[in-house]
């Protein structure tokens, strides 16, 4: 019995061993495509020397394969998406529009508004961090706000509810969950409202407290800050209710594509390639396909309305793009590969075994899918690890309790977006490099609005299902 007992301890150490490595790896600023593997690889080696190569090629080559195989075009058209966004000067259109309607006196939630509506338009989180910056520091020196709040207002509207909570939202954490679920993007419209609704009040109610503390203070924006963004020009904008028709349309199309798709492809296709026959499964790829069509609408549109703005500097825009998504892919499809190698380790069915403790399956997927997102310091491939490992887990658990599979699909969604950002998160560490600030002045503020309220949020919203019943 004590021997099993150190067994598996020592199986659980090196889990987690892995995971901290990896998590260390990433937060001194390794690439995590090298450094995945590796970690992987040296669990397996401590686990079974034997296994080493037959885990790289059968389990991680495969899943990292697989991934990109689901998900790449997303990556792919998000980024073009939103870098025709940027060239054709909606984007500063757009910011203009919202900061005038909203007025300049109200910097923090005309970025946080800014933020929002570029990201559940469809563009891409790390793209968003370029377009507003140079916009928050403007606002938020003309109104004499400290600059080490811009991180945290532009991570509530960029990196929270519009990334997890909204229904429809195209974004990669609200897409995952579909092809384990067999759900839409639409799941749980009323779950993701009230999530979007907490975590939008709380966060700006934190972000005003911190502001007017600091003016009772006496701090101000502050000088000799690094990357200060030059003041910006006068110039003549695009038509911000055009500029705006593009992520409009990419909310409508993908709702039109996920509701038309399976009357027309229906459950299965079969193909016949070269006198074989192949089916294909439509149902866990309608979601997919609905937000890749929607991408490709909003692409087309920029360009038959800005097409001379765009045109001439496309194909270098198109190609930063690309290889931005590449990247982004890449570290994502590699943190999922690491994820069911690690999956496949007896520490990992220790732990899985720990967590079915929890008898309630909504928290039990909560507190899962944060853990995992924590310590890979990414939503995505947290998300992708603990629905991977424990899906079919919670699948069972939500029908014995009949809990409808919409209500999975949001829970884990929101789970994803809270105990991501820690201080090594990708998104993070391009935010506070953007702004020139460093974790120690703006890293707290960040932690409140995106891991303590984001991930709080997830909690209301499954006791709100619990007490009313309404997803």
């Amino acid at each position: 019995m004590n021997s099993s007992s150190g067994v598996c301890q020592l199986d659980f150490f090196i889990v987690l061993s892995a995971l901290l490595l990896l998590m260390f790896a990433a937060y001194r600023g390794y690439s995590v495509i090298l450094f995945a593997p590796i970690c992987a690889l040296l669990a397996v080696l401590l686990t079974d020397p034997s296994m080493v190569l037959p885990m790289f090629s059968g389990v991680f080559m495969d899943k990292m394969v697989a991934f990109i195989k689901l998900y790449f075009p997303v990556f792919m058209l998000g980024a073009v998406f939103g870098k025709v966004i940027e060239l054709s000067g909606f984007s500063k259109s757009i910011v203009t529009a919202v900061i005038g309607l909203v007025g300049k006196q109200r910097a923090i939630l005309s970025i946080v508004l800014v933020c929002a509506l570029l990201t559940y338009g469809g563009v891409s989180l790390f793209v968003v961090v370029f377009a507003v910056y140079p916009f928050a520091a403007e606002m938020f020196r003309q109104s004499d706000i400290p600059k080490r709040l811009i991180p945290a207002t532009i991570a509530l509207g960029a990196f929270t509810f519009t990334m997890a909570a909204l229904p429809g939202t195209p974004q990669i954490q609200n897409i995952i969950p579909t092809t384990f679920f067999k759900t839409t993007t639409w799941a749980a419209p009323w779950l993701g409202i009230i999530g979007t609704l907490f975590i939008f009040t709380v966060g700006l109610l934190y972000l005003e407290w911190r502001r007017k503390a600091a003016a009772r203070a006496g701090e101000g924006y502050g000088d000799n800050h690094q990357n200060e963004p030059e003041r910006l020009d006068e110039v003549t904008l695009p038509n911000p209710y055009i500029a705006v028709l593009p992520l409009i349309l990419v909310g409508v199309l993908n709702k039109v594509f996920t509701s038309l798709i399976p009357v027309y492809f229906g459950s299965t296709q079969t193909l016949n390639i070269s006198g074989q026959p192949l089916t294909v499964q439509v149902t866990p790829l309608v979601a997919i396909w609905a937000v890749q069509g929607a991408l490709l609408g909003g692409i087309v549109c920029v360009m038959l309305f800005a097409f001379k703005s765009v045109a001439s500097r496309f194909a270098a825009g198109s190609t930063s793009a690309i290889a931005g998504s590449l990247l982004a892919a890449m570290n994502t499809a590699s943190e999922y590969g690491f994820g069911a190698v690690i999956a496949a380790l007896p520490g990992f069915a220790w732990i899985t075994g720990a967590l079915k403790n929890i008898p309630n399956p909504l928290i039990n997927e909560a507190i899962s899918v944060s853990l995992l997102a924590g310590i890979t310091g990414s939503a995505s491939g947290g998300m992708s690890i603990a629905l991977a490992a424990l899906a079919d887990n919670f699948i069972r658990a939500a029908n014995a309790a009949n809990i409808p599979l919409e209500v999975l699909h949001r829970v884990a969604s929101m789970a994803s977006g809270g105990m991501d950002t820690m201080p090594h998160n990708g998104a993070v560490i391009t935010l506070l490099a953007v702004t020139g600030l460093t974790h120690r002045q703006s890293y707290r503020d960040i932690f409140a609005v995106s891991v303590v309220i984001a991930t709080s949020a997830v909690f209301v919203v499954i006791g709100t299902y619990y007490l009313i019943g309404i997803y």
